[in-house]
């Protein structure tokens, strides 16, 4: 059977004529119109539509698009209930089942409704979900400032809020897109209050799947982050609200080394939960060195000179193994520093801070004090220069 494009006939044709089509795949549906009107009429349609998208018929695509712009031209209050509906059937088909088809069909619903519209919540949702599917999250928008906005235009609440910032996450994840997930994951954990910080232990504290079988929960964050080969720097999350929730647990523990103590101070942790670091899929090896950059980023932050005695104390590294590593911190643009081979030390110029609280702040805030007397100085100076000449 094949089925027109709907082009210049009723509403009620075309319900007519997807039905027909639906019918004649397969599904159990009456050929006649109800008596209920159109959004009674697509209620139905609706529930029998997934049988066509087991199909590969040509017309598939003509006919969900067709039942896309019936959707469209109801009333908003009619569209809710039948939007979530069609919906659950896009998402819930196999994953073999045409996602591309799938996706076109939410994006299409996605961009036809009015921006503002709470339900356009629901096919966001959905098309996340399928683009996950299929490892097409880079054809969605989801830049954190965009998920922002809609939030508010949407008049999320606080439930719907964390869903959809869940969705984007795990969608992100899969797709290999650790850097913008943990941004998201810092929002969405960012977004509690005290009065409901302790629910966030199923944010914070999650069970992950970085290797197969039935893991222990953790915090699926910080092993993010942790994971994260170019992330560094982790006192933000230590002042997140549902993290602190986290205090007298290992990963607590662990994550407060990787803020502020040594390499000595890991291996000692290491020692002693072994089998907790290896149940969250994170390698020895890996924060070995990750330990090593950031006790040397602490060392450079408080000595302008570092020995290679004190290197090699403090690093747990060989002679022949300190310019090698010099090299590759300064690879990270954390740290500028040069090595003198013949007073066997390294000379720092400037290294990142690894916490950054009221202390530094101090220190910046009297380096451009200082930056700022300089500046009056040195325009005294041209104005003397100025009228003498």
């Amino acid at each position: 059977m094949s089925v027109p494009a709907f082009i210049d006939i009723t509403e009620e044709d075309q319900a007519s004529e997807l039905r027909a089509y639906i019918k004649s795949k397969g599904a159990e549906i009456s050929e006649e119109n109800s008596e209920g009107g159109l959004h009674v009429d697509l209620a139905q349609i609706i529930e029998a539509c997934d049988v066509c998208l087991k199909d590969d018929d040509k017309d598939v695509e003509s006919v969900m698009n067709s039942i896309v712009s019936l959707l469209l031209i109801l009333e908003t209050e009619k569209q809710e209930a039948l939007i979530e509906s069609l919906c659950e059937k896009l998402v819930k088909a196999r994953e073999g089942e045409r996602p591309t088809l799938r996706m076109q069909l939410l994006s299409n619903l996605f961009h036809g409704m009015d921006e503002n519209t709470p339900a356009r919540y629901t096919v966001y949702c959905g098309l996340i979900k399928v683009a996950a599917t299929c490892n097409a999250i880079a054809f969605i928008p989801t830049d954190l400032d965009q998920v922002r906005k809609w939030i508010i235009d949407w008049n999320l609440d606080t439930e719907k809020k964390h869903t959809l910032l869940r969705l984007v996450y795990e969608a992100l994840v899969d797709c290999k897109k650790s850097e913008a997930a943990a941004k998201v994951m810092v929002e969405l954990l960012g977004s509690y209050t005290e009065d409901n910080a302790s629910q966030a232990r199923v944010d914070a504290h999650r069970r992950s799947t970085f290797v197969s079988g039935d893991l222990p929960k953790k915090s699926r964050c910080i092993v993010r982050a942790l994971k994260d080969p170019n992330s560094f720097l982790f006192d933000h999350l230590l002042a997140l609200k549902p993290v602190r929730f986290l205090e007298g647990e290992l990963i607590h523990d662990l994550l407060t080394i990787f803020v502020s103590a040594k390499l000595a101070a890991y291996v000692k942790f290491y020692q002693s939960n072994k089998d907790f670091i290896d149940s969250l899929g994170l390698s020895h090896e890996q924060n070995m060195a990750k330990m090593r950059l950031l006790t040397f980023l602490g060392m450079a932050a408080e000595m302008k000179e570092i020995s290679f005695d004190t290197l090699m104390e403090e690093l747990q590294i060989g002679v022949d193994d300190v310019e090698a590593f010099v090299i590759d911190a300064v690879r990270t643009k954390m740290v500028y520093c040069k090595i003198d081979q013949t007073q066997r030390k390294v000379v720092v110029s400037h290294s990142t801070h690894r916490t950054f609280g009221k202390q530094q702040w101090q220190q910046l805030h009297d380096n451009l004090s200082s930056w700022k007397q300089n500046l009056a100085t040195v325009k005294s100076s041209l104005q003397t220069l100025s009228t003498s000449a």
